[in-house]
């Protein structure tokens, strides 16, 4: 029995032993992981960049009446707020995120009735919620305000009537 045991045993460790496949595939893995950890992945900054830029573009199709193109600048905040939240997971501010959702919905909201003065005023609380955002997060030399110029002047943001 002892020795039905032992054999046994031997055998299973001997099918256990890594063979070449098992360690090909094993470098395969550590060279997908070198390649995954160089691949580019924007930072809180480029992020944040991005949802200023669209920020921007919300106030002017929303000042145009341009409402289709206020509702694609209104859902890239919010996909841009989710990307962020999901690829900064370690900083602290992404923590934060969840406060400007509500703005956002507003702002939706304002955006499908097509409501130019509750746009306006819901802008302005999506703004506010921002520059609270930033002075919450140590953040607050970064200020937040209604555009006062477009930023591009190679989109038209009224539409032809």
């Amino acid at each position: 029995m002892k020795n039905t045991v032992l054999f046994s045993l031997s055998i299973l460790l001997f099918s256990c032993q890594p063979t070449n496949n098992s360690k090909e595939l094993l470098n395969q893995i550590k060279a997908l992981k070198i390649k995954i950890s160089n691949v580019y992945k924007p930072g809180f900054g480029e992020f944040m960049g991005n949802i200023q830029v669209h920020h921007s573009k919300l106030w002017f199709a929303g000042k145009a009446k341009n409402w289709k193109l206020a509702a694609f600048e209104i859902n890239e905040l919010k996909e841009n707020f989710k990307n962020l939240q999901k690829q900064e997971t370690n900083r602290q501010e992404s923590n934060m995120i969840p406060m400007i959702i509500p703005a956002l919905n507003s702002m939706s909201n304002a955006i499908q009735n097509k409501d130019t003065f509750d746009f306006k005023n819901k802008f302005q609380e999506l703004t506010a919620t921002c520059v609270s955002c930033h002075q919450a997060t140590g953040f607050e030399f970064i200020q937040i305000q209604i555009p006062n110029f477009k930023n591009f002047s190679n989109q038209k943001f009224k539409l032809k009537e």
